[in-house]
């Protein structure tokens, strides 16, 4: 048995150095932070990996959005899995708007006088929709016959105006699928212009067999989970399919196994489903993304040149 090493802060110390302490107390959340950290340098640094990012949960207007793009111009992951709500907050900030820091403890009704979101501590406002929906009007023509949802948001990105996460995307040619887009602001905004008597071609089903056959074409495959949701159970049901499943996986989340939700469900779960492979490499961090995003990021710049 190896011995729980104390972690000893000097006077100065680099993010890496602290998440290997982490990593040699080797228990608790600590360990499983610095065990998170090494899987996800081991499936980067391995070039015979596709890494498939899954996002959820209030990224952007928890200040995650730079992590986020930076990642991908990195070209540290091979495919993105979004949520609709994300991508919404994204093109938000990419039009020019901004999320504020704010109050849980804030009069909801007073917010909503004033035209404002809130994301627990985090505000947008209102006027994000009205952007979003001038934007797409005007793009509309040139977004309604992209076939699947990935080109669909490849071409949104080459339109967006400033950096955000679907020109990181587009300009790396990472595939991008968002499934429940139509669950968002981006979707109330396409939604609008149907309603206007206006089509689109964009097909749901058609992102499906991409994914998979990306899943089922990897020598190997990581799976790296901020969150749970839609976009953790897309990229679990393409390893289900494929012959090999994942060797790698991290997923960090604060929901819990017990209620039987996806978002929740530990890793080793999927071994019974042929999603993970028995003998892959994979934790389970019980943390907030805010928290561990930023760490994890901070330590792999160090460590991948």
């Amino acid at each position: 048995m190896k011995p729980v090493n104390h972690i000893k802060i000097k006077k100065s110390i680099t993010v890496n150095e602290l998440a290997s302490q982490m990593d040699l107390a080797g228990v608790l959340g600590a360990g499983r932070l610095g065990k998170a950290l090494n899987i996800c340098e081991t499936m980067i640094k391995d070039k015979n990996c596709n890494v498939f990012l899954g996002l959820a949960g209030p990224l952007v207007p928890g200040g995650m959005r730079e992590i986020i793009i930076d990642m991908i111009e990195n070209k540290w992951v091979d495919v993105v899995v979004t949520t609709g709500a994300t991508l919404t907050h994204d093109l938000g900030e990419a039009l020019g708007y901004r999320h504020y820091q704010g109050s849980a403890d804030a009069d909801d009704a007073e917010l909503h006088k004033k035209g404002f979101d809130r994301v627990y501590e985090s505000y947008m406002p209102n006027k994000i929709y009205e952007g979003m929906e001038e934007f797409i009007a005007d793009n509309f023509d040139k977004l309604k016959d992209k076939k699947s949802i990935k080109e669909f948001l490849w071409e949104l990105g080459m339109l967006t105006p400033k950096r955000s996460i679907c020109k990181a995307c587009f300009e790396n040619k990472i595939p991008i699928f968002c499934p429940a887009i139509s669950d968002s602001g981006i979707g109330l905004m396409i939604w609008g212009q149907l309603a206007r008597g206006k089509d689109i071609e964009t097909r749901t089903f058609d992102d499906l067999k991409e994914i998979i056959d990306i899943a089922w074409t990897s020598k190997k495959a990581g799976v790296i989970y901020f969150g749970g949701g839609v976009p953790k159970n897309y990229i679990q049901q393409a390893m289900q399919l494929t012959p090999k499943s994942a060797s790698y996986g991290v997923q960090i989340t604060m929901d819990r196994p017990e209620p039987g939700g996806s978002s929740g469900a530990e890793l080793k779960e999927g071994i019974s489903w042929g999603k993970m492979n028995p003998k892959a490499r994979f934790v389970d961090l019980i943390c907030d993304a805010t928290i561990a995003m930023p760490i994890i990021f901070a330590a792999l710049k160090e460590r991948i040149k």
